[in-house]
This record gives C-alpha cells, structure tokens and sequence, in this order.
C-alpha cells in the first residue's frame, strides 16, 4: 500500500495541542478522499517518525478520530477509515440536503412509490378523512454508494398532487413539496433502537439482527398542518442523532 503523504501546517501546529494537529491533518486527508473508506492508517511507529511526536501524542490523536467516528480498529490488524457516516443535526433538512451539506453522493433505490387510500391510523395522525388519496414512498437511502437507511414517507395527496410524476431515485421529496406550497417546517421526531429483520437486511447490507436507529415522525408545514408521516430505519453504524439539551428553568 502506497504512503500516504502526511504533512502539518505551520498554522496549525502552533495554534493546536500536537495531538490535535496529527487528528486534524488526517481527518483532513479523509474529508479530502486521500484516505479513502476501508484503507489502513499507518502504524504507530510510523505515524511518529512522519510527525515526530511521541506514540502517547499519536494514540490520542487516533481515539480522537475514533471519537469522531472517521476510523476505527480493527484489533491487531491496525486502524481502518470508516465509510462516512451520517449525523443530523437539530434542524429539519431532507435526506440529500443533508448528505450533500456535507460532501456526500446521495443515492435513493425506490422500493415503492403509489397512490392509495389512508388506512384509519394514517388519517388520524395526518388530520384526513379515512380513504382520502394518499402518496405512499419508500426508498433505500445511499451516501457515497452505501445503503444507510430505508425511510417510508405518506403524504396526503391533495397537498402536493404532482408526487406520483416524479422519480424519487432522483427527486428530493422536500423539494417537491416546497415547490408544492407546503414547506416542512417542524417535526414530532422519536427515536428507538431495534435489530435488523431479515426482510430488511439485504436492503441494507448487513446481517439479520444488526443494529438499527428508528426514526418515527409526523412533520407540519408552516400553517401547522401535518403534510408527511414518515418511519425511518438507519444503520446504527452509519446514523448519528445530535441534539443539545437545555435544563428547566426552575433549576437555574
């Protein structure tokens, strides 16, 4: 395997602790492609003769990118580059705005896009008549190629009558509501851990019983109307949820 070319700045190392310069040039190096997802980081030894800095200085560098989750180990074998992961941060944003705020291909596999009558539950939660059209939607979701989540999306069909003309393997389904006057706006969100089915492990590409985030939503527009109901499932290894909590007024 070809070495990789591992250089400091001058900035940056007098700016940051040593440990911090190393992580940031490799996390550098990843975000830029020069170490691709699945190649071998240098060892130990090696890494410290390219920075000149002792093993204690590397070995922080590398649980800080651990911590970040760009790489991870692989026991004797070394440290390996992780596939990119995907995080979503507190504010509403589709699949591919998301993806792409981050340098990321987003990919969709429709599994199933149709027009059917909402079941009872369905028109409760999206303040329908039961029957009423609705727009079913169900895609495999792919950052750089590599199955992240399955997600099924239901509209109420009135809000946007022009969904069943587009090709969602292509389409961002908010975007299309934008266009359709009904702009997501906020988001009941719940989350909740579950093992991978074997229906939807070849989806995915991983094993029956492999860790899954769940993702159950109702989102409204501005006027407060709920316009999707949406469920869901992202590898646990390639979904993180970020939030920030806030204590109570009354423990200030």
């Amino acid at each position: 395997m070809a070495k990789p070319q591992l250089a400091t700045t001058g900035t940056l190392a007098q700016v940051l602790p040593r440990y911090m310069t190393v992580a940031e040039t490799l996390a550098g190096q990843i975000g830029a492609g020069e170490l691709k997802p699945g190649a071998q980081l240098l060892g130990e030894r090696e890494l410290c003769k390219r920075f000149d800095v002792s093993r204690v200085t590397i070995r922080r560098a590398l649980a800080e990118l651990r911590d970040r989750g760009l790489i991870d180990s692989d026991g004797a074998r070394g440290w390996f580059v992780n596939a990119p992961s995907f995080g979503e941060p507190n504010e509403l944003m589709g699949f591919s705005e998301m993806a792409r705020g981050r340098g990321l291909d987003p990919r969709s596999v429709v599994l199933l896009a149709r027009t059917r009558a909402a079941e009872i539950d369905e028109a409760d939660d999206l303040h329908m008549a039961p029957g009423s059209d609705l727009f079913e939607l169900k895609r495999v979701r792919k950052l750089d190629g590599i199955a992240v989540a399955i997600e099924h999306s239901r509209i109420p069909l009135r809000y946007a009558p022009n969904l069943p003309k587009l090709d969602f393997s292509q389409s961002s389904l908010y975007d299309a509501l934008r266009e359709a006057g009904c702009a997501p706006a906020f988001a009941e969100y719940t989350l909740q851990a579950v093992a991978t089915s074997a229906e939807q492990a070849p989806l995915l590409g991983v094993e029956p019983g492999w860790p899954l985030l769940v993702a159950s939503a109702i989102t409204h527009d501005r006027g407060g109307r709920p316009i999707e109901l949406s469920h869901s499932l992202f590898r646990g290894d390639r979904y993180r949820f970020r939030t920030t909590l806030y204590r109570s007024r009354r423990d200030a």
